[in-house]
């Protein structure tokens, strides 16, 4: 886009002013009557590109007409669910800390609708009895907003705070050829959406969701199972979930160990999960931890 600048008038001056008086920002009436981008507006901008922590400057060039429109967006104004791109924007970023602070943990509030707000806003979704598609809808708005006065002004506290993030995770499922397995019901449940979070995450993911066998070209296999492997069956790599407080690094530790290529490890999701009482919130939470697993094992 041709900047905006000093001098110039008209509706997209407008624009510019309309957003930053709504963010705060103090602009000359008669400036906002002529639409006409005179030196109150310019201090608003250098104002607001200093609140952005980028390049201070008059103009209102395309990096800072994108963080103004992304800071403009209120909790309500569009519905959010997982795309790719991400969703991004204040808007989003309410939504994270709200989420957070009523305690369904989507990670950092960094503004971005990934798969782990997705996971926190199904499982808030379930508890107050909508259905739990991961979309934000007016309806799940307000039921957020009816619940203003206990989150507004809360610390947001997050129990995902060791989620590596959207570009590191992006980055290890690109350079790693990975094969999931699930080698039952529930198990490729659960296999089914790593390997959706993953394709959300990146559209260049390495992961491959398999039926029984993998291929050869792969470097890693998980094989994710509901019940343990049975007493004649020869020992092999195996994280019990339930039993573990850092899957990242079980993950990691095994890996390490491993003498075959490709990379054999087995997860298992005994007491995790009960035929009857499984839940598609409860999928969906461990398929994250267990990507936030396999991506933080394989980080550098």
């Amino acid at each position: 886009m041709e900047a905006i600048t000093i001098g110039m008038q008209g509706p997209a001056v407008e624009d510019v002013q309309t957003r930053l008086v709504n963010l705060g920002h103090d602009i000359a009436r008669a400036e906002l009557d002529e639409r006409s981008f005179g030196e109150s507006t310019a201090a608003a901008v250098r104002a607001f590109r200093a609140e952005q922590g980028i390049a201070i400057m008059d103009d209102v060039d395309m990096e800072c007409w994108s963080r103004l429109v992304d800071a403009s967006y209120k909790l309500g104004d569009r519905t959010l669910y997982l795309r790719i791109p991400n969703f991004h924007g204040a808007d989003v970023c309410v939504l994270q800390h709200a989420l957070n602070a009523l305690g369904f943990s989507c990670g950092e509030a960094d503004s971005y609708f990934g798969p782990h707000t997705e996971a926190g806003l199904q499982q808030f979704q379930e508890n107050v009895g909508l259905f739990a598609d991961g979309m934000a809808f007016q309806d799940t708005f307000n039921y957020i907003n009816r619940l203003h006065h206990i989150w507004k002004g809360k610390p947001s506290v997050s129990e995902s705070d060791v989620h590596i993030g959207f570009a590191r995770a992006a980055s290890v499922l690109e350079r790693n050829r990975i094969a999931v397995i699930g080698v039952d019901p529930i198990a490729r449940n659960v296999a089914s959406r790593m390997w959706n979070i993953a394709t959300a995450t990146t559209n260049s993911s390495g992961m491959q969701l398999c039926d029984r066998e993998a291929p050869d070209d792969v470097d890693i296999v998980f094989e994710i199972a509901s019940d343990p492997l049975p007493d004649d069956c020869a020992p092999r790599a195996t994280i019990v979930l339930a039993e573990c407080a850092n899957v990242g690094q079980r993950i990691r530790t095994a890996l390490a160990a491993a003498t075959a290529r490709p990379a054999l490890l087995r997860i298992e999701l005994t007491g995790l999960t009960r035929y009857g009482s499984f839940t598609a919130s409860d999928a969906q939470a461990l398929a994250v931890q267990l990507l936030d697993g396999v991506c933080d094992a394989l980080s550098d």
